[in-house]
């Protein structure tokens, strides 16, 4: 392995698109570092997976976004950061993070909280991972996790102000709204797109935690920590890489980022 530059782009993975939301808050939050992204679409989605196969799908993706001289990885996946996190940091030499303890540290900053519910994929929920690694910090926490595997063809669709994802929000909070929860974590990386409707359906009283920007503050830690803060100024770039390149595909790419993507790019990953 060849030694670690500074100057090195970050590497950022996840099953699909929904991580761009990570990348477009560390280009926000980190404006001179450059990103080479990883989206599995050909194997998405991951939270269906066995922890076996999600793990074997994120050395994969890791593997391959050292291929690219990347310095740093991102795992922009909460599904493969609750199976395959700590393989990843024992395999590779480079510093991996994840999005579950980001989430978890900016949940135990808030004043006053005491009941947390938790919404991601079947595979994130089935993982007891937030709830594990809350439990850990804060016994005296009570959690409330549930699984909520339509939002996600909801926000790939565009569907954000339609009725129906409104229906199902309503009908997925209900518990929590019950158990008069005081923070919610959005457990996946589509869902930061759900914030302004979340934030009509639950009021002010409830503080919702994101991964994407939760996510982007630790890495920018994590950089100064090991000295590896990009030295440039300006010129920063961002290379997309996807396992399939459909014309979806990049139409999603181009909403999770925000800007123009320009070329998106085919991998080769496993």
């Amino acid at each position: 392995m060849t030694a670690t530059n500074e100057n090195m782009p970050l590497g950022v993975f996840d099953s699909g698109v929904g991580g761009l939301t990570v990348v477009r808050a560390l280009r926000k939050l980190l404006p001179d570092e450059s990103i080479v992204y990883l989206g599995d679409t050909a194997r998405i989605p991951y939270g269906s997976k066995s922890p076996d196969t999600i793990r074997q799908f994120a050395m994969e993706d890791t593997q391959f976004l050292l291929t690219k001289g990347v310095k740093a990885v991102v795992v922009a996946c909460n599904t493969a950061t609750a199976h395959a996190l700590p393989l990843l940091q024992e395999t590779f030499r480079v510093p991996i993070i994840g999005v579950l303890e980001p989430g978890v540290e900016a949940v135990l900053k808030g004043k006053n909280c005491c009941r947390v519910g938790i919404i991601g994929t079947e595979g994130t929920i089935r993982s007891h991972a937030y709830q594990h690694m809350l439990a850990m910090r804060r016994p005296d926490i009570r959690t409330h996790a549930v699984a909520t595997p339509l939002l996600v063809p909801f926000v790939e669709a565009g569907w954000l102000n339609h009725a129906s994802l409104r229906l199902a929000l309503e009908e997925y909070l209900k518990p929590l709204i019950k158990m008069e929860i005081d923070t919610l974590v959005l457990g996946c990386t589509h869902y930061p797109l759900l914030l302004p409707i979340l934030r009509k359906l639950l009021g002010k009283s409830v503080r919702l935690v994101d991964s994407a920007t939760t996510c982007a503050s630790h890495v920018g830690a994590m950089l100064r920590e090991h000295g590896l803060v990009s030295t440039r100024r300006g010129n920063a770039s961002v290379e997309i890489y996807l396992t399939d390149v459909s014309e979806r595909a990049e139409e999603l790419t181009k909403r999770f980022l925000g800007v123009e993507t320009g070329k998106i790019l085919p991998a080769r990953v496993g």
